[in-house]
């Protein structure tokens, strides 16, 4: 259920063209979300593709991220998110998630 709500929020957030030109990969304890940005329209969903830059985080703590309850450099720091893959693609997910 909860993954069904990331992956609702992820959609919304990204909308169709977000520039992001790179993918991206949410790996949670209920599965995957998988962000194309670089093809247009944009698409998201629950396949295990590769990635640029996967992100090993729950579903709890990815939905609180998206809601603002979470630091994103607090929650690297204590072990809740881990980034694997081009930072540079990390810091483009987190320039596209603030505008929101």
């Amino acid at each position: 259920m909860s993954l069904q709500i990331l992956t609702d929020r992820v959609k919304n957030i990204l909308g169709t063209d977000s520039g992001l030109d790179a993918t991206a990969k949410f790996n949670t304890d209920e599965g995957y979300v998988f962000v194309d940005g670089k093809s247009v329209p944009n698409s998201v969903s629950n396949d295990n593709l590769d990635a640029d830059c996967t992100f090993e985080i729950s579903t709890k703590n990815a939905l609180k991220l998206l809601d603002g309850d979470l630091n994103a450099m607090m929650a690297l720091m204590t072990g809740k998110l881990k980034i694997d893959g081009d930072m540079g693609v990390a810091m483009k997910i987190a320039e596209t998630f603030g505008r929101r």
